[in-house]
């Protein structure tokens, strides 16, 4: 799942430097809280998720890739 998130953001330098699962999830989730964002700008983890979800169905990704980071992000969000 590690490649595909690569493959999915291919210019974020901190997605090249993920090695397990739990960084994965833990840079999952500093996007769909907006972290690096300034706070008077932030988008709702709802919106976040939302594009998040749109990129992958957008994406060149396989289908079973699209599914399997889709319903990780479904599930960090809902946390």
């Amino acid at each position: 799942m590690i490649g595909s998130y690569r493959k999915l953001w291919p210019q974020r330098t901190a997605a090249e430097q993920i090695t397990t699962q739990e960084e994965l999830e833990k840079y999952m989730l500093i996007e769909l809280n907006d972290e690096l964002t300034h706070p008077r700008v932030r988008k709702t983890r709802q919106q976040k998720l939302e594009l998040a979800l749109a990129r992958i169905e957008q994406s060149d990704l396989t289908e079973s890739e699209k599914e399997e980071l889709a319903v990780l992000y479904r599930k960090l969000a809902a946390q």
